[in-house]
């Protein structure tokens, strides 16, 4: 069966249970703090707790591969078994894998994630632009034959990011702007709207100097924990929030291992993001 574009499936997930996506990151001090172990019985609790609770009502999930990886094959089985379960229930996937290299290996990357029929085919991919905006072809190429999306780092929330995003070009622009200009291209006359998307913090404040409207989803992290509000998206992105998809991590699943309590915080946030964008 042929997908629709990520961007086509986006806009209407987004439109019918709301822009919030919710990160899903096993990492050890919020296993601990669910009185779970840090190994693999207490990844698969966390896990599919998480899956349970908010698969059938959440936009969008973005699964933190690096904290499946690290308990090796039998991390990534989770993975595999989490990313087909949400998908099932009707949720879309961004695995947060940050992949960025160059041809073949770039394409082998692409085909982890975005080919219909690897164990961890997801809806969208986030990467890494800094080898050129070129290096990103052979994902860009995939996405686009499968119906998946991208999510390139083009301005984050990490404050080490701007020596390199902010660094401006001979030509003026920073390298921030050519990222998001790059996806504007992609995008052009897509709609509802395009499937290449940007990742831009939440907590970065006043983004005006960017031209965030590329007629495609921007990933913000930095909800919750890291201490931007839902009240501040409309401050950073201006008329583009309408495209906004907030990531929340730890200010949902703090709220573990009852799973009501899980459904609980994942309908605050996504409540105060509905009010804060109308």
């Amino acid at each position: 069966m042929t997908l629709a574009p990520f961007g086509t499936r986006l806009r209407a997930a987004m439109d019918a249970r709301g822009p919030l996506c919710v990160g899903i990151d096993p990492h050890a001090a919020l296993l601990d703090s669910w009185g779970l172990a840090d190994d693999i019985g207490g990844l698969e609790r966390f896990t599919y707790t998480v899956v349970e609770a908010l698969a059938g009502t959440v936009a969008v999930f973005k699964p933190q591969a690096a904290f499946f990886e690290r308990f090796g094959s039998r991390g990534v089985a989770v993975l595999e078994r989490a990313t087909a379960d949400l998908r099932q229930a009707g949720g879309l996937v961004v695995m947060d894998a940050k992949r960025g290299d160059i041809g073949s290996t770039m394409a082998a990357y692409a085909e982890a994630f975005l080919r219909p029929d690897s164990p961890l085919f997801s809806d969208a991919l986030t990467v890494s632009p800094y080898l050129g905006y070129g290096s990103l072809k052979p994902a860009v190429d995939l996405a686009r034959a499968s119906g998946a999306g991208l999510f390139v780092l083009a301005l984050t929330s990490n404050p080490e990011g701007s020596e390199v995003q902010r660094a401006v070009r001979e030509d003026g622009r920073t390298i921030g702007a050519t990222m998001l200009a790059h996806l504007a291209e992609e995008n052009a006359g897509e709609t509802p709207m395009g499937s290449f998307g940007a990742v831009v913090g939440a907590t970065l404040g006043d983004l005006s100097a960017f031209d965030l409207d590329i007629n495609g989803p921007l990933l913000a992290p930095g909800i919750g924990a890291q201490g931007a509000t839902p009240a501040d998206l409309p401050k950073v992105f201006g008329a583009a929030v309408r495209n906004v998809v907030p990531n929340v991590s730890r200010g949902v699943l703090k709220a573990g291992p009852d799973a009501g309590a899980l459904r609980a915080a994942a309908e605050r946030y996504a409540n105060e993001i509905r009010e804060s964008v109308a």
